[in-house]
C-alpha cells in the first residue's frame, strides 16, 4: 500500500483550511491543520510532516518569518514548503522564495493545481535510488544522507537548493540557461517563472559564500549559470 503524504496546512482562515484539507484528503493525503505560526510549531514537534503549506498573511508569526524559522532549525530545514498568499507582485514572489520557500502559489488557486505543485515539490525532494558521493574541489555531497560538506563542515540547504547543487555538481563546467535549469531541477511540467532560478541560485551562492566557496557557482552573462571549482 502506497504511503500517504503528510501535509501540514497553516492558515488563519477556517474556510481556506477546510477547502485545502478536503481537496488533499480526497487526493489520498493525510492532512493536519494549524491556525497560526505558534500552532504550526507545536504540530510539527508532535508529528513531522512531509511538506508544509504556509499562508503569508497571518497574525503573530507571519508566513515569511515562520519559513525562515523552520529553515534555521536543523530538525525542519529540509521539509519542503509551499507559500500560499494573495500577494501577487513579482517582488512578493521573490521575497517569499528568498525566505526559504520551495514554491509559491497565489490565491485564489484551483485545488488540482495545488495538488500538482505538492507532488512536484515532493518528487524534487526525494533521494530516489541515488547512492554514493559527488565531490568537486572542496565540496562533497553524500547522496544517501543528503548532506553537503565543505572541508568536512556541513552546509545546511533546503531541499530545492540541495537539488540545484546536486545538479550543478553532476554537470560541472557546462553552462545552463534558466529554462534548462527549470526543466532539469524543477521538472518539465512545472510552470514557474525564470526569476525563480535566480532566487535559488542567489540563496545557494550565499550558502556557499558563507562556507568560503562562492566562486564555484558562476554567472554566464547573457546565458545563465555554470558550476566550476576554482583552480
Amino acid at each position: 500500500m502506497k504511503a500517504q503524504h503528510k501535509v501540514l496546512v497553516v492558515d488563519d482562515e477556517p474556510a481556506i483550511r477546510d477547502m485545502i484539507q478536503f481537496a488533499l484528503e480526497s487526493a489520498g493525503m493525510k492532512v493536519q491543520t494549524a491556525v497560526d505560526g505558534h500552532d504550526a510549531l507545536l504540530r510539527i514537534s508532535e508529528s513531522r510532516p512531509d511538506i508544509i503549506l504556509i499562508d503569508w498573511m497571518m497574525p503573530g508569526i507571519n508566513g515569511r518569518d515562520l519559513t525562515r524559522r523552520l529553515r534555521r532549525d536543523s530538525l525542519t530545514e529540509e521539509i519542503p514548503i509551499i507559500m500560499l498568499t494573495a500577494r501577487v507582485t513579482e517582488d512578493d514572489k521573490v521575497s517569499g522564495l528568498e525566505s526559504g520557500a520551495d514554491d509559491y502559489l497565489t490565491k485564489p488557486f484551483a485545488p488540482r493545481e495545488l495538488i500538482a505543485r505538492i507532488n512536484a515539490v515532493l518528487r524534487r525532494g526525494k533521494p530516489g535510488e541515488k547512492t554514493g558521493e559527488l565531490e568537486i574541489g572542496r565540496l562533497k555531497i553524500d547522496l544517501i544522507s543528503r548532506r553537503v560538506l565543505c572541508d568536512g563542515n556541513e552546509i545546511h540547504l533546503g531541499p530545492t537548493d540541495f537539488r540545484l547543487l546536486e545538479f550543478f555538481m553532476s554537470h560541472p563546467r557546462r553552462a545552463y540557461t534558466r529554462t534548462q535549469l527549470l526543466d532539469r531541477v524543477w521538472g518539465a511540467n512545472v510552470y514557474l517563472e525564470e526569476r525563480t532560478v535566480d532566487v535559488h541560485v542567489r540563496r545557494l551562492r550565499k550558502a556557499l559564500e558563507d562556507a568560503g566557496v562562492s566562486s564555484y557557482l558562476q554567472t554566464v552573462r547573457g546565458h545563465g549559470y555554470r558550476f566550476l571549482a576554482e583552480e
